[in-house]
């Protein structure tokens, strides 16, 4: 049967993960019809406009046109494909728990409908597919939990390290057919059982969740004992059992990701009986780590009431214009509690942040941003900040003070540039006209 002949592919869900699946799917040749509730997102992508900020994404959909079609009609997908792809949230509840309402709203979608395969790419408790499969019986189910990173999201679907896929016994054929549609991408395919595919996505990312904490800790101590975290790193790194990845120190990990599937973790183990002690330390480090930037303020200025402070980059990591859970949310909170005056500026966030930051000034520019400021504190590592004429805006702020949270910047570039620079767990750096 030709690639015409065969029935679409199903993508359920087209926010971040749901649309760059279908566009990666429509790359490789295959038909692809995408369901979203959102009337107004699917009418925005059937006039090829792109919802959301990944590098690579728009020239995906826009090569793969005739191969895309996107819909609000559930009954449409489910008479027209088969492999359904399932890419809907599970944001955490206010207990901590996935929730898992839009998956189980599927599953009431297809309790009438059988000979589907239903390939879960959300990020669900291990269990949730056994669950399903019960509720499900006429209905093949698998386990293909998603690895993207946001901003190489397109990268990381067409040329994974590893493609993990989970079903029953009795679903094999169905994780077989899965796995097929990835084989031409390489990358090692772990075929295992549903709990453990599902178990996969959330230690991973507890475990890099993990890392990101303890090199904080670290960092936190050198800054104690005047050591510079960006050799210990360094040499923790060339340990072949250790790795260079995930060793960054800065002011805590955030997105759509870590935290939730961290939080879903220690909850799913709380209440299968089992107490995870050191995700509880992750998280509470994680915690504590975006507001030690208020502090490090504090000691340069002294009361923060009526200061001035420049946030740059407010998304939580760069190339992305996602605030989910990013550091700059509770640095802006804490230091307007402080008594401060906020502005902030981010090259692609700046829509979503005046939505998300009330009573803060976001500016167009980051020299607009840092104009009259007593200090400025770098958020998130944009490419762009590398090419500021930090001298000369020096000479436009009350203080020339950086707090650089991602140890992005030269110390000794923005010492020269006049400006008194502190990173995190590195020596401070006073400027050269103190």
């Amino acid at each position: 049967m030709s690639e015409e002949e065969k029935a679409p592919i199903g993508v359920v869900g087209v926010g971040w993960v749901g649309l760059v699946t279908a566009a990666c799917l429509a790359d490789l040749g295959h038909q692809v019809i995408a369901r979203d509730v959102v009337e107004e997102k699917v009418e925005a992508l059937r006039r090829g406009e792109v919802t959301i900020h990944e590098p690579g994404l728009s020239d995906l959909l826009a090569r793969n046109s005739e191969r895309l079609r996107f819909t609000t009609d559930m009954d449409e997908l489910l008479d027209r494909a088969r492999l359904l792809f399932v890419c809907v949230d599970t944001p955490p509840t206010y207990s901590g728990d996935a929730d898992l309402s839009r998956v189980r709203s599927v599953v009431a979608d297809l309790e009438e409908n059988g000979d589907h395969v239903l390939v879960m790419k959300s990020t669900v408790p291990a269990g949730t597919g056994e669950i399903i499969r019960r509720d499900l019986p006429g209905v093949a189910y698998v386990s293909c939990p998603e690895f993207l990173k946001e901003g190489s999201a397109v990268d990381d679907f067409l040329h994974p390290d590893r493609v993990v896929i989970g079903a029953s016994d009795r679903d094999r054929a169905a994780a077989d057919e899965v796995a097929d549609l990835y084989r031409p991408l390489g990358g090692e395919l772990v075929m295992t059982d549903t709990s453990s595919a599902e178990m996969i996505k959330l230690a991973s990312n507890a475990y890099l969740s993990t890392r990101i904490s303890f090199i904080n800790e670290i960092a936190n101590v050198c800054e104690e004992v005047g050591a510079d975290v960006t050799e210990v790193a360094r040499g923790m790194g060339l340990d072949q059992r250790i790795g260079s990845h995930f060793l960054r120190p800065g002011i805590g990990f955030g997105g759509s990701c870590f935290p939730k599937d961290v939080s879903a973790l220690k909850l799913l183990a709380g209440n299968s009986g089992y107490h995870f002690q050191l995700l509880n330390a992750v998280i509470e480090v994680n915690e504590l780590q975006k507001r030690r930037v208020v502090s490090k303020l504090a000691r340069h200025l002294g009361s923060l009431v009526g200061k001035r402070v420049a946030l740059l980059g407010l998304a939580f990591k760069p190339d992305t214009d996602d605030m989910r859970e990013a550091s700059s949310l509770v640095l802006s909170a804490r230091l307007r509690g402080e008594g401060a005056e906020v502005v902030a500026y981010d090259p692609v966030a700046r829509e979503n942040a005046r939505t998300l930051l009330p009573g803060v000034e976001v500016t167009v520019t980051a020299e607009q941003a840092l104009e009259g400021a007593d200090a400025a504190v770098l958020v998130t590592e944009w490419p762009e900040f590398r090419e500021i004429d930090w001298a000369g805006v020096a000479a436009t702020m009350r203080h020339p003070l950086l707090i650089d949270g991602r140890n992005f910047l030269d110390a000794e570039v923005m010492k020269r540039a006049g400006f008194t620079y502190e990173g995190i767990g590195r020596p401070g750096v006073g400027s050269e006209t103190e």
